[in-house]
């Protein structure tokens, strides 16, 4: 149970959302937007995020969409990620998608809220990073298209105000051989220690990571010394480790050490399975 009211609105249109938080905000109603609502709905009812207004963006045509139009799949923020493993348009994503947390969860989580979470792991942005994809992002300003590399950065950082609409990726990408790795201390459900994903494009290894350090990321530089074929495979992947961007997690799925451990297992198993194919 959430232990305080708030203002529900299900706006139509990007441009009434938009008005719609302008307003709100205004008047000191601290809305949020609102897609699957899973990761809102948890800190709400932990006393840790107040709102006094929630704009569901679920109704928005434009947020719905997963279509390939000409050269590009084009893929609705509030797509929830069950949808997404489903169709499948992007096998990596679809792995990433199939990943998170379980099916239950799956049926309400939506790639956009996934994106734009506060919990460390994010692992449906890991295929989007390593894909160069695009964010079509709605605000007052009007609508904009730009990198992700240019809006995420340890996490979505967007201006008050504004939301991812769509996401967009090259259909170049999408069938690309892939690897896609989630190593949990037990079993199939729950945080990992490590998640990879990869893309094998013009004989170079993409990569992207969560669970590692307090946010995913990707690294020009860890690439760079895993396609450094110059080295032994067990040398390349020493020089990666040295490149990650903050300190390893220390948490109850693992130590630092021990994520170190899995960290290298999962390297060398993605350079593996990605150099044979």
């Amino acid at each position: 149970m959430i232990p305080f009211d708030f203002e529900y609105y299900q706006p139509s249109t990007i441009q009434m959302a938009v008005d719609l938080y302008q307003h709100l905000h205004e008047q000191g109603k601290r809305p949020l937007y609102y897609a699957g609502g899973t990761e809102i709905i948890t800190f709400a009812r932990a006393n840790s995020i107040h709102p006094g207004a929630v704009i569901d963006l679920k109704s928005i045509p434009e947020c719905n969409v997963l279509v390939m139009q000409k050269d590009m799949l084009i893929i609705g923020a509030c797509v929830t990620l069950s949808a997404l493993s489903g169709a499948n348009p992007f096998p990596l994503l679809s792995a990433a998608a199939q990943g998170v947390a379980d099916q239950t969860a799956r049926n309400k989580i939506t790639l956009g809220g996934n994106i734009s979470g506060k919990i460390h792991y994010r692992e449906a942005v890991l295929p989007l990073l390593v894909a160069n994809s695009r964010m079509v992002i709605a605000g007052a300003h009007g609508i904009r298209v730009t990198s992700i590399h240019q809006v995420f950065n340890q996490q979505l950082r967007l201006a008050g105000g504004e939301f991812i609409v769509q996401v967009q990726i090259d259909r170049d990408y999408i069938s690309l051989p892939f690897a896609y790795f989630k190593k949990r201390e037990i079993g199939h459900v729950g945080y990992p220690l490590v998640t990879l994903a990869a893309l094998r494009m013009n004989d170079e290894i993409r990569t992207a990571y969560s669970g590692v350090c307090a946010f995913p990321f990707r690294s020009a530089e860890i690439d760079e010394a895993l396609n450094d074929s110059s080295l032994p495979l067990e040398a390349r992947i020493e020089l990666a480790i040295s490149h990650l961007p903050a300190p390893l997690l220390d948490n109850v799925e693992g130590s630092p050490a021990y994520r170190e451990f899995v960290l290298k297992q999962t390297m060398a198993d993605a350079v593996h399975r990605l150099e044979r194919r």
